[in-house]
């Protein structure tokens, strides 16, 4: 059996083993987090614990952090038009703002209607134009739209370009607008602090820092407004934010992952960076162009393409040979298709439908980034040799 080579980390990450016991112990610890008795404070304390872990890893006060199923579901709460900006006083935002490299579940609107939701777009190197920002703030003004809701992504998905979150809050919050991040691929990789970035509201992800699938988190800012509609109504879980019972192992996997990532970030960050560069080195000795290298990026994501090579057949080969990696996102039940990041960035239709994203972790080693420029190296020169067709 070939040996399996994972370089896939940005769609998802491998559990950690504390994660992993945190959720065994979950599993087998009885009670309803809700119930007043030993059995229910015994597994809501777990809870507890795990929501100031999350809180910690982005700077938060515990209390503002709301478990959810996941990023999509906390993007989906948190893209809503009311607010209350303090107590029996309404808030509406009456236009979102999102950019044109969110993700599917931000592009989508959450729950604004869909004429009221504008894209802006974003350099050549995949960073938010912030002029075009500007003039959408400035529209939502003249139309009588004013505090409008904006999404940006902390960092892409797809190229790893990390966006000027501050400048961007600054711009919103003159216009008298709110901030949400969408900040799944940062938090447990690089330092993020919800208050230095001025953030109103921030979504994460378990899985993708090793924790269990299927749970994620909003974070507000302590002096942003609070959400009055709740996505999920019914009980008044999660201080009334999100009804339903809360998926006690799935929570308690995904706080002992966030104080994993907090311990290790620095030293796992320096060493990706490493491993990262030693990549795209190699990459540079071929016929590979490399996106978003002129701007700061996360120190593990690579996103590049072959001229005149589809990236459906460069997944099946390397697949074939034991790799694992992506041709961008991976939100679209395994589809190959073009990457809107790379068509918002205006990069040329043959390169995108080549697109090939290597995204790492800290266990990646050197001898995995080496197997994988020699396959590498070895496939594009059989797919020149014949193009469009399978390796043999």
């Amino acid at each position: 059996m070939i040996e399996r080579t994972y370089l896939d980390w940005n769609a998802t990450a491998p559990l950690r083993p504390r994660a992993r016991a945190a959720v065994v112990a979950a599993l087998d610890t009885l009670g309803n987090p809700s119930s007043v008795h030993r059995e229910g404070r015994t597994v809501r304390h777990l809870i507890e614990q795990a929501r100031e872990r999350v809180a910690a890893l982005v700077g938060a006060e515990p209390r503002n952090v709301v478990f959810t199923s996941g990023a999509t579901e906390a993007n989906m709460l948190a893209l809503t038009p009311a607010f209350e900006a303090a107590k029996d006083k309404p808030r509406r935002c009456e236009r979102l703002l999102v950019s044109a490299i969110e993700h599917p579940s931000v592009r989508g609107g959450g729950r604004f209607p869909a004429a009221r939701v504008d894209e802006f777009g974003v350099t050549a190197d995949g960073v938010v134009d912030l002029s075009a920002l500007q003039r959408r703030l400035t529209e939502c003004e003249r139309q009588g739209a004013p505090s409008p809701l904006v999404s940006v992504m902390a960092a892409n998905n797809e190229t790893g370009v990390v966006q000027p979150i501050r400048q961007i809050a600054a711009m919103v919050h003159e216009a008298g607008g709110l901030l949400h991040v969408d900040a799944v691929q940062v938090a447990g990789r690089i330092p993020i602090d919800i208050n230095d970035m001025d953030a109103d509201l921030l979504s994460i992800s378990g899985h993708k820092m090793g924790g269990p699938m299927g749970v994620g988190a909003l974070v507000r800012r302590a002096s942003a407004p609070n959400i009055t509609e709740p996505h999920i109504k019914g009980g008044g879980q999660e201080r009334g934010a999100r009804a339903g019972t809360e998926n006690v192992p799935g929570i308690t996997g995904f706080g002992a992952a966030a104080a994993c990532a907090a311990a290790s970030m620095a030293s796992d960050a320096e060493r990706m960076r490493m491993l990262r560069d030693r990549l795209e080195a190699g990459l540079k000795r071929g016929p590979a162009v490399i996106f978003g290298t002129a701007a700061k990026r996360l120190p593990n994501t690579s996103l590049f393409a072959a001229p005149g090579i589809k990236a459906e057949t460069v997944l099946i080969n390397l697949d074939l040979g034991g790799f694992a990696v992506s041709s961008g996102a991976a939100c679209s039940s395994g589809k190959v298709t073009g990457s809107h990041v790379l068509s918002a960035m205006g990069i040329a239709p043959d390169l995108i439908s080549g697109a090939i994203r290597v995204s790492i972790g800290p266990t990646t080693s050197e001898n995995e980034i080496d197997l994988f420029l020699e396959a590498w190296s070895k496939l594009v020169a059989g797919l020149s040799r014949d193009k469009g067709g399978l390796a043999a």
